[in-house]
């Protein structure tokens, strides 16, 4: 099957070691983060970091709605960091299905 062209992006990032996998490892950076992807089965806690993370970065956060774990590559995953700008750029303008970019009423 073929792969889509966020799979291909995640790909990229992960061999250019330009995205960062989890929360804990997330809060670890300084900065230049442009893009955050969540699970959109992660819990209300990964939610809440998520949250907190797009405060911090002041980045957008997109809710991934296919398996999470398979396109970053790594179990039990539920936050990623995307640490390239034209990357981050294309993953949003992808136009995919299943992807969908969150907005706070409340923030």
């Amino acid at each position: 099957m073929a792969q889509s062209k966020v799979q291909s992006y995640i790909g990229f990032c992960k061999r250019a070691r330009k995205i960062t996998l989890g929360s804990s490892a997330i809060g670890t950076l300084k900065g230049g983060v442009y893009l955050l992807l969540l699970d959109k089965k992660a819990a209300k806690n990964s939610l809440r970091y998520a949250l907190k993370y797009k405060r911090k970065f002041g980045c957008p956060l997109l809710v991934c709605g296919e398996d999470f774990e398979e396109l970053v590559g790594k179990s039990s995953c539920r936050l990623a960091a995307i640490q390239e700008k034209n990357l981050a750029e294309a993953i949003l303008n992808s136009g995919e299905s299943g992807y969908e970019l969150y907005t706070e009423g409340g923030e």
